[in-house]
């Protein structure tokens, strides 16, 4: 199973957006898939409120940063993984990915931790 499907089987499990993307990696971190789960729990929906940045691209951005940081700024990998997830869903904020206020759905929750655990394995970490 690839990690992107591993990431939206736990979205179908209870998980959140952050949570689901955090806990397909959680091998190749140092943290328990409960630490992890813990990590990601605010970042759901948008940071709680759909306000803000997906939760499925925090995760990604936290990945890169627990898995590739080596006392080297990593300022272009995340404005890189930011641009790659927002070309291909259409936004990173969290409302306007869902449609919020346009009807307009640009990317499906799924959608979104698929393309964000894709991106993350990309990354080579």
């Amino acid at each position: 199973m690839t990690k992107a499907e591993t990431a939206v089987c736990l979205k179908h499990n209870g998980y959140n957006c952050c949570q689901a993307v955090l806990g397909a990696f959680a091998e190749e971190t140092d943290f328990s898939e409960d630490q992890l789960k813990k990590l990601g729990i605010a970042f759901g929906g948008g940071m709680g409120c759909m306000e803000g940045t997906c939760g499925a691209l925090c995760a990604a951005e936290m990945l890169l940063g627990v898995l590739k940081y080596d006392g080297k700024p990593l300022r272009a990998d995340a404005a890189a993984l930011h641009k790659a997830f927002t070309q291909r869903c259409g936004a990173s904020v969290c409302k306007e990915l869902k449609g919020v206020g346009t009807g307009k759905v640009l990317c499906e929750c799924d959608d979104c931790v698929r393309i964000a655990a894709e991106l993350a394995e990309g990354l080579k970490l």
